[in-house]
């Protein structure tokens, strides 16, 4: 199927123009990455639709549990394309809130609430999972090549188009699984994800303001970069709070707990996942996710900053507001990659969030769509190969070509 891109009002012909617009912004000062829960499917992660089918069909007194009592509307249980599924994470949230008054009043319906809770988090541990094989490796997912081939392609991409002097790109993700991790692990690209330590891992937000680079290079010779920083914006799978201080824990030891928390029924508290909830902001980890939001906005206010957005589906009015404010920044290009896209900017279709952006007609941003033209893969094949040389270098080996004798006469003849 062919792309459906729109550039502001202007539509994009084909993939080649949509190339070249890319390979444009990556050569920006800043770029970056948003990615949601769409971009994990191709490892095996479900999207939201999936996850709360799975939550119906595998907990139905739950969710009729839910419905009787106000957490859901009838139409999330409805059948068919007639379904309608909730903002899981807003859900998470009045079911915190719920617990946090019924258990100071001692309410009939608290463990009826506690149990629902267990389920739906079932289901989201269980739609972030990927493949339960690299949890228990010592080599991650190093040896399955297949299933993150994408998300090492598009982090070797972004990491390869830096220029001497640029920073390393972002990675920011609503996602608790471990995707950007074990596919960054594979090609031994470092990731700096907040958390500072060797075998105790803490957050510690200074480690952003760090980079790793070659010190044996000098001059021009320090060329590209050698980390991605990882914003996790919604928690993850293997973060743990212990005495008011949040630390990253080994996937071996977070699976161990994840296994007894889906196998025992009786369980109730997964004690792992950072679900965003309103409880959550009089924890420790409040602070983690209010710092994690801030280095997003800060990276959005910066100049000439490229956002490449895939898999996200709009349902996070926190990250809407903080994309629509920034545009204000005049530098700032976002390209949307949304399969569901088919070039009317007005359907109702759409999520309002999105339809509030492509209305600003702004030529900063590009929504791609066409179904499976716009999943992850093809964003990987958009991104533009890694370059040997900067602009500067191609231009001069042009010239090389383009005078007769040049070449031998600067002594350069294996350039050309």
């Amino acid at each position: 199927m062919a792309i459906v891109a729109l550039r502001g009002a202007t539509q994009i012909k084909d993939d080649i123009e949509l190339q070249a617009h890319l390979a444009a912004l990556l050569r920006l000062e800043n770029t970056g990455l948003l990615l949601g829960a769409g971009a994990s499917c191709s490892a095996g992660g479900k999207t939201m639709v999936r996850l709360w089918s799975d939550f119906v069909d595998t907990y139905p007194d739950e969710a009729t549990w839910l419905l009787n009592n106000s957490f859901i509307g009838p139409d999330a249980l409805a059948a068919g394309a007639a379904r309608k599924v909730p903002n899981v994470e807003v859900l998470a949230d009045s079911i915190e809130v719920a617990l946090i008054e019924w258990s100071r009043s001692k309410d009939v319906l608290l463990d009826e609430l506690i149990k629902a809770r267990a389920a739906l988090f079932r289901a989201v541990v269980r739609a972030a999972l990927l493949n339960q094989a690299w949890w228990t490796s010592v080599e991650g997912a190093e040896s399955d090549y297949a299933a993150l081939q994408h998300h090492r392609t598009i982090l070797q991409k972004l990491v390869s188009a830096r220029q001497p002097g640029q920073a390393s790109p972002w990675v920011f993700t609503t996602n608790y699984d471990l995707a950007v991790e074990w596919a960054a692990e594979s090609i031994d690209l470092q990731v700096v994800n907040g958390f500072l330590g060797l075998h105790s891992r803490r957050f510690s937000p200074q480690s952003f303001d760090l980079g790793f680079r070659n010190t044996q290079a000098r001059g021009e010779a320090r060329f590209g970069c050698y980390n991605v920083y990882l914003a996790k914006l919604h928690g993850s799978l293997t973060w743990q709070e212990h005495n008011e201080q949040l630390f990253e824990i080994p996937a071996p030891l977070a699976w161990a707990r994840l296994k007894e928390f889906l196998d025992d029924p009786t369980k109730t508290d997964l004690g792992l996942m950072v679900l965003p909830r309103a409880a959550k902001y009089i924890q420790t980890v409040g602070f983690a996710l209010g710092e994690l939001l801030r280095r997003f906005s800060e990276f959005l206010s910066r100049p000439q900053t490229s956002l490449i957005i895939s898999g996200y589906s709009f349902g996070d009015e926190h990250i809407n507001r903080l994309l629509r404010s920034a545009l204000l920044n005049p530098t700032l290009q976002l390209v949307i990659y949304f399969p569901e896209f088919t070039g009317d900017a007005a359907a109702t279709s759409l999520p309002s969030a999105l339809r509030k952006l492509l209305a600003l007609r702004n030529p900063r941003v590009t929504v791609v769509g066409g179904g499976e033209a716009a999943f992850l893969d093809k964003l990987a094949n958009h991104l533009p190969d890694p370059l040997l040389y900067d602009g500067e270098m191609q231009r001069f080996e042009k010239t090389l070509r383009d005078v007769p004798g040049a070449a031998t006469e600067f002594g350069v003849e294996d350039l050309v």
